[in-house]
């Protein structure tokens, strides 16, 4: 098995830099914009350098989709971390340049978007940090993200059910290269309330039934109707 190989560091025009095929990750490019233009690039993408000089990102696809985004030149917004306003700015990203083979080029992308999922957040520590900032621009939380933190971290613990984590999926993160990241950006339903239930495959097949008897775009609107469902019928056996 071999290793990822570093090479070097170097500022690469977005241009230059190819997509790594096929990667499954989908991240909130106009978050990372918002976190670019507000912080600039604290954080390289990491690339891989193939033998024909191709170079493909492993790691930062969507922080790469981000500069893209802003395109040339003066963007407009005051004091931008990637421009800094000046209308010869041309979308290029620091990179830290790799040489491996294929296989270890799969396992680095699949990791870095992974690992990310796999932590949780400590929400008593994040209110404090988020604390000590009177501006949360380009931190990828908002004044309703704080709102909810506050709550939830005044609930007794017996009242905080489930699975902690952001939920996999969310558009939380980005590319996942791990806390810190342009592509770590967190989402607001990562501080709803998650059920977690472990049932017979025979209930899970009548909890499915039942909630697919009623329309919705998702599994939380077909859950609404049901509670409907079951409300109206408690109000007509109360009459």
């Amino acid at each position: 098995m071999t290793t990822a190989t570093y090479l070097r560091t170097d500022t690469i025009p977005v241009d230059q830099l190819t997509p790594y095929p096929g990667n499954a990750k989908r991240g909130d490019v106009p978050a990372i914009l918002r976190s670019l233009r507000k912080n600039g690039q604290y954080r390289g993408l990491v690339v891989r350098q193939q033998p024909d000089g191709t170079l493909v990102v492993l790691a930062g696809n969507h922080t790469r989709l981000a500069l893209a985004e802003h395109g040339p030149g003066d963007c407009g917004v005051k004091e931008c971390g990637l421009c800094r306003n000046s209308p010869d700015w041309t979308p290029a990203a620091r990179c830290e340049v790799v040489e491996c083979d294929d296989a270890t080029a799969l396992r680095v992308n699949l990791a870095d978007n992974r690992t990310a999922e796999l932590g949780h957040t400590d929400y008593a520590a994040l209110a404090d940090l988020l604390g000590t900032l009177d501006d949360f621009g380009g931190t990828g939380y908002n004044d309703q993200d704080v709102a909810d933190i506050t709550q939830l971290i005044a609930l007794p613990q017996d009242d905080v059910k489930g699975d902690p984590r952001p939920p996999s999926g969310s558009t939380a993160a980005g590319d996942g290269p791990g806390p810190g990241s342009h592509d770590d950006e967190a989402s607001p339903e990562a501080f709803l309330p998650v059920i977690t239930l472990r049932v017979s495959h025979a209930t899970f097949d009548r909890w499915r039934d039942a909630l697919d008897a009623h329309p919705g775009e998702d599994d939380a609107a077909k859950l609404l109707g049901l509670l409907a469902e079951l409300e109206a019928y408690r109000a007509r056996a109360a009459a």
